[in-house]
């Protein structure tokens, strides 16, 4: 359900800003404002677990992510929406947080590793159908199924947890980092709504330059009072290893370059080239299933290659399918980023399997939980950061592309700017209508080259974002890192 949330909802985005007269700023929110929340709890969550016990916090998480789902699916308004998907990522990362550690619990000798990799399969399997499943329920049924479908699941899933897991707690629990916890939520969200509001207001606006600097001055103060407290929400001091922080650029860099972009994919097939929800998904499956097959050869290859070439490479090639989608123009069809999507799906499902183990494979097993916690967050930071850089960037050239193409045309220019938020939010029919008939094609295809334009834009940056990424991760994993770890623990 967790990884299902985080990519069916794009495919139905263009149904949803149409049913919820949503903007394009909105329409971000309902994808970052999930991913934030995850982020921001995934530590707190696994500390409070520890401490009050696996199962108790479990059953928690499930039943609020369970009320969260139908507060999404009976939404009226974009404002209750958003506030249910942060519902939604509150009890997701208590669900995130402890389902490993009470596999671990339940399970041992080669019983955990056998878990684990049943776990493992349905979570890559939920990323590869999560596109195609999300367009089945909007088109067969509507995009409140997204969400209503979470409903039975999660009922079934607190019966038989309720029935069927032991409880367990931490024998050396310690309580959560509350001022971490604050400060570092705090810093996060006026990161991403300075970048995102940037897009229409532009970086000079008050509240930009506001919000942007009241998040660099918090994240510094979370660096200080981590590094000071006896129990830190991120023990900064696993960062001196170069294979952890390796492992974390990687997680930044794979969610926040090909994952990040799918929402902007999305909005091409459906308000550029007119597929609806179903037919999306379909298109969408030459990255997912082939992020799903390269993951399945990928996972047995790690135990034989080191994790550096598959991570690092891995992202090098991720970075090479964003690149071959470049070129896109008003021309192009869908088959244009055929190639891309492949090859970006090879690449990501090459990263994958082995980039948990750049976390807990170079630490202490008592530190396990925070590494795997810390790596989970850079994930989710790298997609909610994504999708607020690029939807600035995109923005930014849509917006100049539609002035310079009405320019020059009597009683347009004017309107460039309503015509640009149009654009961009899903909206340009109802403008057309209003139009004089024989400006409508004029203004339909300056429109339809602004878009393709901007998401050009965006493919190379988020290309540049895996590229370095890869550098970085072939830079600074190490064998050695493992070895030592392995060596300390005999």
């Amino acid at each position: 359900m967790l990884l299902l949330d985080l990519t069916i909802v794009n495919v139905a985005l263009p149904d949803i800003q149409a049913a919820l007269h949503a903007s394009f700023t909105p329409l971000q929110w309902i994808v970052d404002v999930y991913a934030l929340t995850l982020a921001a709890l995934l530590l707190t969550a696994g500390s409070l677990a520890d401490l009050l016990g696996r199962k108790r916090v479990y059953l928690v998480g499930l039943t609020v992510f369970t009320v969260a789902s139908a507060l999404c699916g009976v939404a009226q308004d974009v404002l209750l929406l958003q506030v249910a998907r942060a519902l939604q990522g509150i009890g997701g990362a208590t669900i995130f947080a402890t389902s490993l550690a009470l596999l671990a619990g339940a399970f041992h000798g080669k019983e955990r590793g056998t878990a684990f990799g049943v776990w493992g399969a349905v979570t890559g399997l939920a990323v590869a159908v999560g596109p195609l499943l999300g367009g089945v329920l909007t088109s067969a049924l509507s995009w409140r199924w997204i969400f209503f479908v979470n409903l039975p699941i999660g009922v079934a899933a607190v019966a038989l947890t309720a029935a069927q897991v032991r409880e367990s707690r931490a024998p050396s629990s310690r309580r959560p980092d509350w001022p971490g916890l604050v400060v570092f939520t705090t810093a996060l969200t006026a990161l991403v709504y300075g970048l995102i509001e940037s897009g229409d207001r532009g970086f000079g606006d008050g509240s930009v330059i506001a919000s942007l600097v009241a998040a660099a001055l918090l994240l510094t103060v979370f660096v200080a009072i981590d590094a000071r407290s006896s129990a830190p929400m991120f023990d900064l001091a696993l960062f001196r290893k170069p294979t952890f922080t390796g492992g974390a650029v990687a997680a930044f860099g794979i969610n926040g370059s090909v994952f990040a972009m799918l929402l902007f994919l999305v909005l091409y097939l459906q308000d550029v080239l007119g597929y609806d929800a179903l037919q999306t998904g379909v298109r969408l499956l030459a990255l997912s299933g082939a992020i799903l097959v390269t993951a399945t050869v990928a996972g047995r290859l790690s135990a034989h290659l080191p994790a550096r070439a598959l991570v690092g490479v891995g992202l090098l090639i991720v970075g090479t399918g964003l690149f071959l989608m470049r070129g896109i123009d008003a021309s192009s069809s869908w088959t244009h980023l055929l190639p891309g999507l492949l090859v970006a799906g090879v690449g990501a499902g090459m990263v994958n399997p082995p980039l948990a183990s750049t976390a807990v494979g170079v630490v202490a097993p008592h530190q396990a939980g925070m590494a795997s916690g810390i790596n989970s967050t850079f994930r989710q930071v790298g997609i909610t950061t994504g999708i607020a850089v690029y939807g600035t960037v995109f923005t930014s050239a849509l917006t100049d592309r539609i002035t310079s193409g009405l320019a020059s045309s009597p009683g347009l220019s004017g309107h460039a700017d309503e015509i640009a938020t149009a654009t961009r939010s899903g909206g340009l029919g109802p403008v057309l209508q209003r139009l004089p008939t024989d400006q409508r094609e004029h203004v339909a295809a300056v429109a339809k080259a602004a878009f393709t334009s901007g998401l050009d834009r965006i493919l190379l940056v988020s290309a540049a974002v895996a590229v370095v990424a890869g550098v970085l991760a072939l830079v600074l994993i190490r064998a050695q890192d493992f070895a030592a770890v392995r060596g300390a623990a005999h």
